[in-house]
């Protein structure tokens, strides 16, 4: 009986959380009408099977766990509805004249609140996380720092971060201003020169997407 208590208790938060209508929730997700709303007013008998309890879980965005004390969560497994996981690459983002990077693959990842996200205006799926290299872009970027990429955004905007390959095939990062016949790659670092480029010159960059956020390690 708490057990079951416990379950309603839990079913009916999630659905205060979700804000939507419960039958719109059971067409979605395929549930028997009254599924939902059944678990809530608490079921007389026995209530929900075992199978039931998962594809409530399922259509909830909840965990279903039957089972001893688990280990740590890994990089790699879910962590809940309300987060995202942003894969992390090896590849370094040079604030000075660029780093070369062979082909990468995600080696970990880090997870973001997906209202935060919203709030920002990015798509999780289309975000990366990279490391920056060097001292041009400081104070707005420190070597060593952790940068996000929305790499939906493929055309350059005026006084932003962004992340592109240059003609050399080298990564970089630099705020950049648009002009209407030139690109100035401008390092927030007083003692670099900005860098002027005509249009056919700025057309030999590849866009990799726009720096939306940096994380930045203190020393100890």
């Amino acid at each position: 009986m708490p057990d079951r208590i416990d379950f309603q208790k839990i079913v009916r938060n999630r659905l205060s959380e979700l804000d939507e209508k419960v039958y719109a929730i059971e067409k979605k997700h395929g549930l028997p009408a009254d599924a939902l709303r059944n678990v809530g007013r608490g079921d007389k008998h026995s209530g929900p099977r075992l199978a039931r309890v998962e594809e409530i879980c399922n259509a909830l965005g909840l965990e279903l766990y039957i089972g001893p004390p688990r280990a740590p969560i890994s990089n790699h497994q879910k962590i809940g509805a309300d987060f995202a996981r942003i894969p992390r690459y090896e590849a370094q983002l040079a604030a000075g004249h660029g780093a070369h990077n062979g082909d990468n693959i995600p080696t970990s990842s880090l997870a973001f609140r997906l209202d935060w996200l919203s709030r920002i205006g990015v798509n999780p799926k289309h975000c990366c996380l990279v490391n920056v290299m060097g001292d041009s872009m400081e104070p707005t970027l420190y070597n060593g720092d952790l940068v996000m990429i929305d790499q939906q955004v493929r055309r350059f905007r005026s006084n932003r971060l962004f992340a592109f390959v240059n003609a050399d095939g080298d990564a970089q990062v630099k705020r950049v201003t648009v002009h209407s016949q030139a690109l100035a790659l401008i390092s927030d670092n007083r003692n670099y020169e900005p860098q002027l480029l005509t249009m056919d010159d700025a057309d030999r960059l590849t866009i990799i997407g726009q720096v939306v956020w940096s994380g930045h390690d203190f020393e100890r």
